[in-house]
């Protein structure tokens, strides 16, 4: 359903709430069953002063706070547990619309995209015929979260709604949502599923396609109608309004998903995503806090150099010399103290070349990981030379022996 439209969201401020001189204008939303409410959107929100020790109180089921830029979390709230996502969904959509087709395509809608075909209470009003660009469907997807455009850009796309689900969730696969499953273009189904974490990755990764960060960061857009009037779609997400430093992403709401926002914003050299998940009411309160906590909390340092001299490490019984294969710097909770442990990995057999990945180096504060990089040979000790008298053909015939006996216990031990 994507947009809130079961009645207008009752929020209480309290002291230290944060209200906003220009929230969402008051755009009546259609319902089930006919006819329109008052705009469900918040004028204010209800957060406080952020702690630069604790991460918020908030009401969601599931939730993580993710450096937009690195991947790095920073705040996880049950982040594996399984949804229903609802309008979340149409993140992939832009996704794989972006990823395989123009923005200046031009869409010839179905019979099966046409709005009147479509179950659900948010639509663009698509009809039979009409030709549209697959950027103003984009724009109606992300911004009013609208159902008939979804399924008019899988058909673009693939054909048919089918094979773009198939195509959804190989790409789910391929991005590591390892817990993720999509059935629609549209999330109305509410039989797929995923998690806070899969829709921060999915999210990072959308941000890597060229239009999305635009599209996602604008309230209002207009797009020509077959007939009459231009359409008008608003964004549902109320942040670009109320947060300061707001750029998208997307809202989701159906009754068995509960109230759900992809949150981000940019601060100075900062990027946040805040994934909120199940909020038994609005959740714009909730992503907010979380992004107030990054903001907050944390302080983007260097945390290692690349080729950085890590002294040595054993191999079996052997030293070796080995460095950082990259830079690193990260997002660290204030005043902390950053850890540094260096992980051989286990399979490694001496001498392993200069060079070679060897293991890695981790950085980390109590509590949470910041990231890590390659462990990197730099020189090898030299193998100790033979103690050895015989001449150097007792030496070469002892070896084939030793090495002849090796294979027979190989073979029949």
């Amino acid at each position: 359903m994507g947009s809130w439209v079961l009645g207008t969201v009752a929020l209480v401020t309290s002291a230290g709430a944060r209200a906003s001189p220009e929230g969402p204008p008051p755009t009546p939303v259609a319902v089930a069953g006919g006819g329109t409410s008052p705009s469900p959107f918040p004028q204010a929100l209800r957060t406080r002063e952020p702690s630069t020790s604790e991460p918020p109180d908030i009401r969601a089921s599931s939730a993580v706070l993710m450096d937009l830029d690195t991947g790095q979390v920073l705040y996880s709230l049950d982040p594996a547990q399984k949804r229903a996502i609802a309008s979340l969904t149409k993140i992939m959509t832009a996704y794989l619309v972006l990823s395989r087709s123009s923005p200046s395509d031009l869409v010839t809608v179905s019979d099966n995209a046409a709005s009147g075909r479509i179950v659900g209470i948010s639509g663009l009003g698509l009809v039979e015929g009409e030709e549209i660009s697959v950027e103003d469907l984009l724009y109606a997807l992300l911004l009013q979260s609208a159902n008939d455009a979804a399924v008019a850009l899988a058909e673009h796309v693939s054909g048919d709604v089918e094979p773009f689900v198939k195509a959804m969730n190989r790409t789910a696969a391929r991005l590591g949502m390892t817990r993720t499953r999509f059935a629609s273009p549209n999330g109305l189904d509410d039989a797929g599923y995923s998690t806070a974490r899969d829709l921060a990755t999915l999210t990072r990764a959308a941000y890597g396609l060229h239009g999305f960060a635009d599209i996602v960061a604008t309230r209002f857009h207009t797009i020509p109608a077959p007939s009459g009037h231009p359409r008008i779609v608003q964004n549902r997400n109320a942040l670009l309004w109320l947060y300061p430093g707001a750029i998208g992403v997307k809202t989701g709401y159906t009754s068995a998903a509960g109230f759900n926002v992809v949150a981000a914003a940019d601060r100075g050299d900062q990027r946040l995503v805040a994934v909120v998940l199940g909020e038994p009411g609005e959740p714009f309160s909730d992503g907010a806090a979380l992004l107030d906590y990054g903001f907050a909390a944390f302080d983007r340092r260097p945390l290692i150099r690349d080729d950085a001299d890590l002294g040595s490490v054993e191999v079996d019984g052997h030293e070796v010399d080995v460095a950082s294969g990259a830079a690193l710097d990260g997002l660290v909770p204030t005043d902390a103290r950053v850890r540094r442990d260096v992980v051989v990995a286990p399979t490694v057999r001496f001498p392993p070349g200069r060079g070679q990945t060897i293991g890695s180096v981790v950085m980390s504060v109590p509590g949470l990981t910041l990231g890590q990089v390659p462990l990197v040979v730099t020189d090898v000790e030299p193998p100790a030379p033979l103690d050895d008298d015989r001449p150097w053909w007792a030496r070469a015939a002892g070896t084939v022996v030793h090495a002849g006996g090796a294979l027979l216990d190989a073979l029949f031990g």
